[in-house]
């Protein structure tokens, strides 16, 4: 009967201890998730409030008084060269500073522009400034606002063309001097004028370089350039097959098969087909 009972306080024990058990490895799970609880609302409400700030910043941003004269788009926000009814769109997004972009634009320069003489293409630009972010300086920015600037005046066309021509390297923050911005005006018939200067000067249009390049963070794209043709990825590839200047072409002209390019004024043609000799007429909704 003893050895009975020495059994049963036993297995009571046993069954205790491991009642106990149960109970702190509850305890352990519940603290856990607490813990776990804890840091995703610490991270709500950093993207929460990541988004107020940015909604905030976008805010300030008023279309109707802040864009250059010309730009299009929701918000204005886009720079287009060209035609507006030709039959196929490519959109460019570069930044002033963008090694990569100098490389495209020197490449395949001279075939945008033909394509734009003949009414084949519109090119809308998005203007971005992220690589001041990453190297450091103010190159991006300042360069982005003098090409604003350069739009507002009926110059942009032109002037990016001589922008891209003269970049200076990446790491090289030349157009923090915003004299350097003013002097490359020079090359642009028309451009540098008392008006360009001080807008170049006292960042008339920073409100819509912010605006810009607070659009291309929500995009989706990370790079520059960024080139799509009718809205598909054009660059590095294009349906698998690498761009070049006589691929775009092709791209291009199979794209508006069966499709009217736009009628363009001869001198509008000839100064989209060579922008650095000509000085550029003000957008119309048939030229440039």
């Amino acid at each position: 009967m003893s050895q009975k009972n020495d059994d049963g306080k036993r297995s009571a024990r046993a069954r205790m201890l491991e009642e106990r058990a149960k109970q702190d490895a509850k305890a352990r799970k519940v603290r856990q998730l607490s813990a776990i609880g804890v840091a995703l609302a610490v991270i709500v409400v950093a993207v929460v409030v990541g988004i107020l700030i940015q909604n905030n910043r976008s805010s300030s941003y008023d279309a109707a008084k802040d864009a250059p004269a010309g730009a299009v788009g929701t918000n204005n926000l886009l720079i287009p060269v060209g035609a507006s009814n030709a039959p196929s769109t490519l959109t460019v997004y570069e930044d002033p500073r963008c090694p990569a972009c100098e490389s495209f634009e020197t490449t395949m320069k001279s075939t945008v522009n033909q394509l734009l003489s003949q009414g084949k293409i519109q090119v809308q630009y998005h203007i971005v400034s992220f690589i001041d972010r990453h190297d450091g300086g103010k190159g991006s920015k300042n360069g982005a606002n003098a090409l604003a600037c350069a739009q507002n005046a009926g110059h942009f066309h032109n002037y990016h063309d001589v922008l891209y021509a003269n970049q200076p390297q990446e790491t090289d923050d030349a157009w923090a001097d915003k004299s350097v911005l003013i002097g490359l005006a020079k090359q642009v018939p028309g451009l540098d004028t008392p008006d360009f200067e001080s807008c170049v000067n006292d960042n008339r249009f920073g409100n819509w370089v912010t605006a810009v390049q607070a659009d291309f963070d929500k995009s989706g794209f990370t790079s520059t350039p960024t080139v799509l043709l009718n809205g598909t990825p054009a660059y590095p590839t294009y349906n698998n097959e690498q761009i070049s200047p006589a691929n775009l072409v092709k791209w291009v002209d199979a794209a508006n098969k069966g499709k009217q390019p736009a009628s363009i004024p001869p001198a509008s043609a000839a100064a989209l087909a060579s922008p650095t000799a000509h000085n550029n007429p003000a957008p119309s909704p048939s030229g440039s």
